[in-house]
């Protein structure tokens, strides 16, 4: 007994001072080539990640309480965000059982068996006699306690804590990713919705312009200065624009739903009216600091996926050495569970397990290879992830700055044709250029009027993704939010 207590007592203070090792590679941030500058927007610099920052509400840089209101909802009822909020809830779980590794099970057992003999064996063997003299009926029963504990010896244990911790981090930078991907989509729905609602109110004053033109033109047929074909030619301007006021409605209720479903309602509980004013776009700051691109939580997940990774191997590492596990038992027997709890019936054992796997036939130098592999690919991913983070803001700068332009000479068009359309009209009044002008006219002013609406569409669903590719806008000073 001596003995065993002194093994014992060597066994945990090993165990104490001993410094743990942890198999596997250290994780390092896999190197990108990054630009010294951004090719549309020069101010870019190395910093840390800062994923982790508020972002606060970006989209009130347009100032529409409508869609703050919008917006707002989405966080709360959005389904896509309420499915990745219960994924990160899933992997913080699994966090915990990853970290109950380091302390041991305890099970407990109560049992009670009966069990007869029909023979007994001896010094000499199993006799007619004894065994006549050992028949009978014997009951047990037992209560007892089990402690198992693995001793985390080579780091398997901390390799899969830290394993599992990463994929939580990532499983909140998802979270972070999906909320800020649902409320731009919100936002670029609800701006093309406001453009609907302008493509709309030009159409019903046009439908009222063509309306008179076609009066004008009945009378002066009437009045036998004007041929039918002028009748006919804008009873068809006055129908063709109906029908693209009738088909402008199919865009508008689609878009309605949209937006309905984004905040987690279903298409007949919204109804947004109508409004005929849209949201100016936010001035870009002409340097970007590269903190406003690190928020990204892409970026951030792909890169604590490549952690997890990484630990995953150490883990794969670590079945290549022995499990050294303490085991221990305590627990009452006796044949009634009347005086069952009494000294003279307990029992108990105590001692280490070393356990080691000798041959798999390169069951583990496959399993690690696999998990190289798999850290490989997240590397290649978390790569990709941030070149096409840059290509996402260069993208989005250089449409804004093109359509800037764009804006400009379409709305100096749109004037001149309005110009045109009011000259040629008088003209016609006068009789001095026939209705056909007139038609050319109106075709090229109500053209050039929604050429100009949808340049102003596509700048709004520039600036919000732009918004979105720096991971959730900036403020006037270039700090993050």
């Amino acid at each position: 007994m001596s003995r065993r207590r002194t093994a014992l007592g060597l066994l945990a203070a090993g165990l104490a001072g001993c410094q743990y090792l942890s198999v596997g590679p250290v994780y390092h941030r896999p190197p990108v080539e990054v630009p010294a500058d951004f090719k549309e927007a020069r101010g870019w610099k190395l910093a840390e990640p800062a994923d982790t920052q508020p972002r606060g509400p970006w989209w009130s840089v347009y100032g529409d309480p409508d869609l703050d209101a919008l917006e707002r909802q989405v966080e709360v009822s959005n389904q896509n965000v309420r499915v990745t909020l219960e994924r990160y809830n899933q992997s913080l779980a699994l966090l915990g059982v990853a970290r109950s590794g380091f302390f041991p099970t305890i099970t407990g057992d109560a049992a009670s068996t009966r069990s007869q003999n029909s023979f007994s064996v001896g010094s000499g063997g199993a006799t007619a006699s004894s065994a006549a003299s050992s028949k009978g009926t014997v009951t047990q029963d037992r209560v007892s306690a089990t402690l198992n504990w693995e001793i985390d010896v080579w780091g398997r244990i901390r390799r899969t804590v830290e394993a599992n911790r990463e994929t939580a981090q990532a499983g909140a930078a998802d979270l972070a990713a999906m909320l800020l991907s649902e409320q731009a989509t919100l936002a670029q729905s609800y701006f093309q919705l406001r453009i609907t609602d302008l493509n709309l109110a030009l159409l019903e004053r046009s439908l009222d312009a063509y309306q008179r033109a076609l009066e004008v033109t009945q009378n002066r047929y009437q009045a036998g200065v004007a041929q039918r074909s002028d009748v006919t030619q804008a009873q068809t301007q006055l129908q063709n624009a109906r029908a693209q006021w009738l088909d402008l409605g199919i865009t508008r209720a689609t878009l309605e739903h949209a937006i309905a479903v984004l905040i987690g309602k279903p298409p007949a509980a919204l109804d947004l009216a109508r409004k005929e004013q849209i949201a100016e776009l936010p001035p870009v700051p002409s340097a970007l600091p590269s903190q406003l691109l690190e928020r990204r939580p892409d970026i951030a997940g792909a890169e604590r996926r490549t952690a997890a990774a990484n630990a995953n191997i150490g883990v794969a590492r670590a079945a290549w050495f022995p499990t050294l596990g303490l085991t221990g038992t305590v627990g009452y027997a006796q044949n009634s569970f009347t005086h069952l709890f009494q000294l003279p019936n307990r029992f108990w054992s105590l001692g280490p397990d070393l356990a080691m796997t000798l041959l798999d036939f390169g069951a583990r130098h496959y399993q690690v290879k696999a998990a190289q592999a798999v850290y490989e690919q997240n590397v290649a991913t978390y790569r990709q992830t941030v070149l096409s983070a840059f290509q996402d803001v260069e993208d989005n700068l250089v449409t804004l700055r093109v359509l800037h332009e764009e804006i400009l000479a379409e709305r100096a068009a749109a004037d001149a044709a309005a110009e045109t359309l009011a000259i040629v009209e008088n003209q016609y009044k006068a009789g001095t250029v026939d209705y056909l002008n007139v038609v050319s006219a109106q075709n090229a002013s109500l053209t050039a009027e929604r050429s100009y609406l949808d340049i102003r569409s596509r700048s709004l669903t520039a600036s919000v993704g732009l918004i979105k590719a720096l991971g959730g806008g900036w403020d006037e000073n270039l700090k993050l939010p």
